[in-house]
């Protein structure tokens, strides 16, 4: 009774936390043009290019605190990170709401990043070691399915309901972010740390080494593999949505799609994603065939956004909300990254895997960025579409199956 109180209180900070966390990774999204206008910046390539710097500050962020918080999850424990990090983009969030400049919003959105790249992992791991093996894929599916809430919050929040928030400020919407992530950390009390990791601390055994990720052939092919999986998820939100009013106007849609819109009702899909993967993939019994047929899903939901996206804008929302709920197989592959690798590394890799999935978000922004010259805006996001879907094919072929596998074990070279 004890282990399941103790699973169930993981569970519940797991799921706000991310709920949280999604919050501040999608807000900037959401109030990219109102708070660049307010700054300055008002023409349509200033708006994209001021846009993806900070987008890229972000992204970077991630990428160095997904490495960060995944070593100090596996040398000092999930509890370290799971709180941390929420204090870290809690506090960048509410120095967000008082920028002036743009380089103080870059240093903001770095910031951020950074705390933003530590609570899912933490929270997926400590779920999973503290589970059941028959039952974790659904209390990682519940976490990742109150979490991607955050995203519609964000979005409302953020300007996506013109009716109920127009005018409101952006920088209040920083404000609560912070204000939600401070008063998450009264959960704090009660929480244990996974019996599993004080188990390996109490060894020698190393813990927490990222380079020992690439020691080993079998390990590298699964870690880049689980990377290349998770790469469509965030080609719909980096590329498709966060700059879908500018293909939305090139797919002849007048007045443009809004971001904020799109976001809230992307999101609304992948909640649905999330509690639907982790579904199917009880029900077959498998993460590799669950992520196959979500992956495929969400191929099948970008052809439709350029074929069908230029109809009218209420097509043009229903298809954010299909791709978000083809996409929302963030649950599966979290818990997927988790259960691939041992307690030494378990931390390591279920931090860094989601932190460099979001991170090749820098990559495939670049790579837009560099294709709309020649290709145009549409040609551009799709050519790097069928780069991004390509790679999460060919990444699906180096998972091994761990449904149900026991998680008490350490990585060795042996």
């Amino acid at each position: 009774m004890k282990r399941e109180r103790a699973a169930t209180l993981a569970v519940i900070v797991a799921a706000l936390g991310y709920f949280v966390d999604i919050y501040d990774l999608i807000l900037f999204g959401t109030v990219r043009k109102p708070s660049l206008i307010e700054l300055g910046y008002t023409t349509a390539d200033e708006l994209t290019n001021q846009g993806l710097f900070l987008f890229n500050m972000q992204m970077s962020g991630l990428l160095i605190g997904g490495i960060l918080w995944g070593v100090i999850g596996d040398k000092r424990g999930r509890l370290s990170v799971l709180f941390g990090s929420i204090i870290t983009y809690s506090l960048a969030n509410l120095a967000n709401g008082a920028v002036d400049t743009i380089e103080q919003y870059a240093i903001c959105r770095l910031v951020a990043g950074i705390g933003l790249a530590g609570e899912l992992g933490a929270g997926i791991t400590l779920v999973s070691e503290l589970m059941d093996k028959r039952t974790r894929g659904i209390a990682t599916a519940i976490v990742a399915g109150v979490g991607i809430c955050g995203g519609v919050a964000a979005g409302i929040v953020g300007g996506g309901v013109p009716a109920i928030w127009e005018g409101a400020s952006w920088r209040n919407a920083y404000y609560v972010g912070g204000g939600m992530g401070l008063a998450l950390l009264l959960l704090r009390i009660g929480v244990v740390e996974s019996g599993m990791f004080k188990t390996t601390a109490a060894t020698t055994v190393s813990r927490g080494n990222f380079l020992s990720l690439f020691s080993n052939r079998r390990r590298v092919v699964r870690y880049l593999s689980l990377i290349a999986v998770g790469v469509p998820v965030w080609y719909v939100v980096g590329i498709l949505i966060t700059f879908c009013d500018r293909i939305g106007g090139e797919l002849g849609l007048h007045p443009e799609p809004r971001p904020a819109t799109a976001l809230m009702f992307c999101y609304a899909g992948l909640a649905f994603g999330d509690v639907g993967s982790g579904l199917v993939s009880q029900w077959l019994t498998s993460r590799r065939r669950a992520l196959a047929i979500f992956v495929s899903m969400t191929a099948l939901s970008i052809v439709a956004y350029f074929v069908l996206g230029g109809v009218s804008s209420s097509v043009f929302y229903g298809l954010c909300s299909l791709m978000g709920l083809s996409a929302g197989y963030w649950a599966v592959f979290v818990t997927t990254a988790a259960e691939q690798f041992g307690t030494n590394l378990r931390a390591t890799v279920a931090t860094t895997t989601p932190n460099f999935v979001r991170g090749s978000a820098v990559l495939l922004a670049l790579g837009f960025q560099e294709l709309s010259r020649p290709l145009g805006i549409v040609g551009a996001a799709a050519g790097v579409g069928v780069f991004a879907i390509g790679l999460a094919i060919l990444g699906l072929f180096g998972l091994r199956e761990t449904f149900g596998v026991d998680l008490d074990y350490v990585e060795t070279d042996s």
